[in-house]
């Protein structure tokens, strides 16, 4: 219970300062778009979301890889097998 309770605290204490770093990088992004055109601007602040949403995805991809493999390898093989 000790060990879920420094856990949750730690979690808690870093998880704002994740948050803060994401809106930090669109607000620079805004600032910075604000003599360039609509389409280029809306084009930049995609790209930048994009970029934040997709590495947590690689990150789990990398660490649960031989996982995913295995999953897949069984399901295309009982996908395979006559029923």
């Amino acid at each position: 219970m000790k060990r879920f309770l420094v856990f949750f605290v730690l979690i808690a204490i870093t998880g704002s300062n994740a948050f803060a770093q994401g809106c930090s990088q669109c607000k620079l992004m805004a600032e910075q778009g604000v003599g360039v055109d609509d389409t280029t601007f809306a084009s930049n602040i995609n790209s930048g979301i994009l970029y934040l949403m997709a590495f947590p995805y690689i990150i789990l991809l990398i660490l649960f890889r031989k996982q995913i493999i295995r999953f897949l390898k069984s399901f295309f093989a009982q996908a395979k097998s006559p029923q």
